[in-house]
């Protein structure tokens, strides 16, 4: 597996995740995911699974309409069984429920959002095939999402974030013991994420020969497969520096070629990232829940102020649509246009 570059990794995985899941879905079910291969990465593909998974789980052991029938039993023709009136009660019942391993799973609207769109989707494959006659489930409106604010850290708490993670202020002692070991290491992460708005997944997934320091550049890999070159500052360009002395003086990282790498000497992984923004981060602003998408927005939002070229953000971040940096950031020109009106005055 080391030959194969993390996203690769991911694609398999996740590939191996999906066929699992489908174990359990009827045969014709598998028609809808060959359907969308070319379309989709095998991430989306798995999360179309999981919450089909929870539909169809709902409608055996929570209606009459398939009463003693597996999911598995399912035929095309089943699918003209549903109303409008059972997508309704769906998207009630995903407000709250219980999941096979006990759990309470509970949606707000961006969750129900999520899952109605996998049930849409499912539904419209096959009524465009002419394999089912009517698609009610394309009636259902989509639950109105509101606005989230933009959380980010200001620019006294990056500072003292930064800070926090170089020095270890406010750690407990067992905290100290492991920082000692990787505070280095965490520098370079906290200072890269934030230095060049990279995703979690996407700094997880560095190898060391994606850098360049003779230009500031990284090549990064895409949510798509896509890879792009992004530069980065001098202060990125020592934090990586220093990390890299460090790295080098393990013998057993010789052969690793992940850029970031853990405590048992393997690549790091996402969720290890995002436990560490969240240590960091809650000692410096314990009243906001930060995690690396915030860093992102962070940096996205210090270079709208700089630049003011929405174009370049989205460039960037890696935003296929300008319309979503659009919507992340358009607070902030009410910001801009407030310090223009500022900018030119009539009388000495």
């Amino acid at each position: 597996m080391k030959n194969q570059t993390y996203h690769n990794e991911q694609i398999v995985k996740n590939t191996a995740k999906l066929r699992n899941v489908l174990k359990d879905f009827p045969d014709f079910a598998l028609d809808f995911f060959t359907g969308i291969e070319n379309k989709t990465s095998a991430l989306t593909r798995l999360n179309y699974a999981y919450d089909l998974r929870t539909f169809f789980k709902w409608a055996v052991q929570e209606t009459n309409l398939f009463r003693g029938k597996e999911v598995f039993d399912l035929e095309v023709s089943d699918l003209e069984k549903f109303h409008t009136t059972h997508f309704e009660r769906y998207m009630s019942y995903l407000t709250s429920y219980t999941d096979e391993n006990g759990e309470i799973i509970t949606n707000g609207e961006r969750g129900k959002a999520r899952k109605l769109a996998a049930v849409r989707s499912f539904f419209k494959y096959y009524f465009r095939r002419e394999m089912i006659k009517v698609d009610l489930a394309s009636k259902i409106e989509m639950p109105k999402l509101h606005d989230k604010p933009i959380i980010k850290l200001e620019e006294d708490e990056m500072y003292k974030f930064l800070d926090t993670v170089e020095n270890g202020y406010g750690l407990s002692g067992h905290e100290k013991g492991f920082h000692k070991h990787t505070k280095v290491r965490d520098t370079a992460i906290m200072t890269l994420l934030l230095g060049t708005g990279l995703r979690v997944s996407e700094c997880v997934g560095l190898n060391i020969e994606d850098l360049d320091f003779k230009i500031n550049a990284l090549k990064v890999t895409r949510k798509g497969g896509n890879q792009v070159i992004l530069y980065f500052n001098d202060e990125v360009k020592l934090a990586l520096y220093n990390w890299l002395e460090e790295r080098a003086c393990n013998p057993i990282l010789v052969d690793e070629p992940a850029l970031f790498t853990s405590l048992q000497n393997k690549r790091i992984s996402t969720r290890a990232v995002e436990k560490l923004v969240k240590k960091y981060a809650g000692i410096v602003t314990p009243l906001k829940h930060i995690t690396p998408h915030k860093l992102r927005s962070t940096y996205g939002t210090r270079l709208y102020h700089e630049t003011q070229d929405i174009y370049v953000v989205a460039d960037v971040l890696g935003h296929r649509d300008v319309n979503t940096t659009k919507k992340h950031y358009a607070a902030i020109s009410d910001e801009i246009r407030r310090q223009a009106s500022k900018a030119v005055t009539l009388r000495k």
